[in-house]
């Protein structure tokens, strides 16, 4: 979540598969042993060119005797794909650039305010309300990227990507005031949020770019109309306006975005009715399958991002955060599987399951507690403890009515509550170990908790900590779990302001976990979420002192060891992570920089980057 969006709302808060032609085909069998190319070029082409070269030398009328045959070249042999990691880690800093390893390269690939949809880009100049429609929008967060059918995937496909919050620097003079904001200042606020989808490709230089006037190319933004499915459709409205807040983001096994927002109200234009703002949508970077659909089976709360978990048998479940204190950790599971055949079949899949709560037992186990209504204590008259968390003490409980399952989903944090879910220190990103056997939720921050729990262990929590969990049988249908703590942020430079504030983090340290994901080949990737300017809870240090600008890491998941991969610019948050299948290009989004980057001389503007290795191999190596 972007530091901006929380001091915005605080006053409103209570595609066909590439054919692959299998392990036997020749370029298969070149791909696992270079060395057989050679054999083959000089086995068969040298054979077959001699007799030509003694021929030739038949026709000299030269004396010296014939010509010494040219050898056939030998070609250099493709380096192995290596997945190691092995780069040297850069130091903390507070330049104000993206710092990258030696033998990285980073490019930008889109800036809020480039086009989209076929306009004008930004210039210097502010846009009308027309123009902004067409744009990047502003605080580019979670993203995903999806391929095209008869293009490789590696050099071409579907970027799909949040933008959280505007950057109101680039769209109007002055501050924005949503109480005296006109109707072309709401409208150009509300173009800046919402998503894109573009299609992107790469060059022959390596470079990748977006592709001008593709038909893919579609901005989804908080002036856009949307629906909405599930239990508690029937009291949103028929046709609602606007995407609010979209933080994180995730996928769903059969192709379609996940963009979350993370906000139970409209904050820029207040007059929209509330309960129309805070759930997953569902959008179809295709095209090809409904309207992007609000789903409320999923439940309304700040949704931070998704990340799901599926068997052999297509049965899934969808793992959230609830970006709030109080903030629980949910689960959605459809009540059927999911097609891989026909992609329409799924359309609906969303609307129709059970939404569980997390419990955090002290002995390491865990269980999931359903938010069905008339199960958990979930009645009319049901008492909700309030945030039991953040005072030494308890609040007063408050009665809420739960007559019917919409009422549940609604009000989804109450429910969460009372149904006995453990309060935890702001849960962000989700990530599932590609095996199943792990989950990993990032506890960013709470630097207000003053009661403490076994999964929350450390009051005035500004660092935050990284929870890890196993479903029983590692099946996403469990309704048990055991967890860990899996490291707690901080540093030992911080002692001196207490003991809460020192992590056990092994090698380079941070603060305030956010974004987290394992690649598909089971490595831990975290960015970090610091407030700028912030305080470390020494006197006299700064966050920035003790970390330096926020940045992304390696996580060694045996070790613990703690490499700094990537180091952004001045103000900015590291977020959103993808990648193309063979993991060469990592795409990650810089949020509200606030020195001159990313271009000299022109407002700073977020930005999504493009990371890669300059040899081709992957990333990591």
């Amino acid at each position: 979540m972007s530091h901006l969006t929380d001091e915005a709302r605080a006053p409103y808060r209570d595609a066909q598969p590439t054919i692959s032609m299998g392990d036997n085909s020749l370029e298969a069998i070149v791909a696992a042993n270079p060395a057989r190319r050679t054999i083959l070029k000089n086995g068969l082409l040298g054979l077959s060119i001699l007799p030509m070269l003694g021929t030739l030398a038949a026709c000299d009328d030269d004396d010296d005797g014939p010509p010494t045959p040219t050898p056939t070249p030998t070609p250099t042999p493709t380096p192995t794909d290596s997945y190691t990691v092995s780069f040297a880690p850069v130091a903390a800093n507070m330049n104000d650039t993206v710092t990258v390893p030696t033998g990285y390269t980073v490019d930008v690939l889109l800036k809020a305010g480039d086009s989209v949809e076929t306009g004008t880009p930004y210039s210097g100049s502010f846009p009308t309300p027309a123009d902004a429609e067409k744009w990047a929008g502003g605080n580019h967060d979670g993203m995903e990227y999806f391929d095209l059918s008869g293009v490789d995937a590696n050099n071409g496909g579907l970027l799909a990507l949040n933008f959280e919050y505007p950057d109101f620097n680039i769209l109007m003079s002055g501050s924005y005031d949503p109480a005296t904001a006109t109707a072309d200042q709401k409208k150009i606020a509300l173009s800046a949020v919402g998503i894109g989808v573009v299609e992107i490709a790469k060059g022959s230089d390596g470079k990748w770019a977006v592709k001008a006037g593709s038909r893919f190319n579609k901005r989804y933004t908080g002036n856009s109309l949307y629906r909405a499915g599930g239990p508690a459709a029937g009291l949103l409205s028929a046709s609602i306006k606007g995407m609010l807040n979209n933080c994180s983001s995730g996928r769903t096994p059969w192709g379609t975005y996940l963009t979350c927002e993370e906000t139970t109200d409209n904050y820029l234009d207040p007059v929209q009715p509330e309960n129309d703002y805070g759930w997953v949508v569902e959008i179809d970077p295709y095209q090809e399958l409904a309207a992007p659909t609000k789903r409320t089976a999923i439940g309304r709360f700040s949704h931070e991002n998704v990340a799901y978990m599926a068997n052999a048998d297509r049965r899934v479940a969808f793992y959230m955060g609830d970006d709030s204190t109080p903030g629980c950790i949910y689960k959605f599971i459809p009540d059927r599987a999911f097609s891989t055949a026909n992609r329409a079949a799924n359309i609906d899949l969303l609307d129709y399951g059970t939404l569980y709560v997390a419990r955090f037992n002290g002995d390491g186990t865990g269980e999931w507690r359903a938010l069905v209504q008339g199960q958990n204590g979930l009645i009319v008259g049901a008492s909700d403890p309030g945030d039991v968390s953040q005072s030494t003490t308890p609040p007063a409980p408050a009665t809420v009515n739960f007559a019917n399952q919409a009422d549940v989903l609604i009000k989804c944090q109450s429910a969460a509550r009372v149904a006995g879910g453990t309060i935890m220190d702001r849960p962000e990103w989700i990530t599932v170990a590609p095996d199943n056997s792990a989950v990993f939720v990032t506890l960013t921050n709470n630097s207000g908790r003053r009661v403490t729990d076994p999964a929350n262990p450390r009051v005035t929590n500004r660092h935050g900590h990284i929870i890890k969990f196993k479903e029983e049988g590692n099946s996403p249908l469990a309704t048990k779990f055991s967890w860990e703590i899996f490291l707690l942020a901080g540093d030992p430079a911080l002692a001196s302001g207490g003991a809460n504030l020192v992590g056990d983090i092994k090698g380079d340290t941070f603060s305030s976990p956010d974004g987290i994901r394992i690649d598909p080949k089971g490595r831990l990737w975290v960015q970090t979420d610091h407030s700028i300017p912030g305080t470390s809870g020494v006197t006299g240090k700064s966050i920035e002192d003790i970390f330096g600008q926020n940045a992304m890491f390696y996580i060694d998941q045996t070790t613990k060891q703690s490499k700094r991969f990537l180091v952004g610019p001045k103000g900015c948050e590291i977020t959103g992570l993808a990648y193309t299948p063979d993991l060469k290009t990592f795409f990650v989004n810089i949020q509200h920089p606030t020195g001159n980057w990313p271009v000299s001389g022109q407002q700073p503007r977020s930005s999504t980057i493009v990371v890669r290795r300059t040899d081709s191999q992957p990333v990591g190596n």
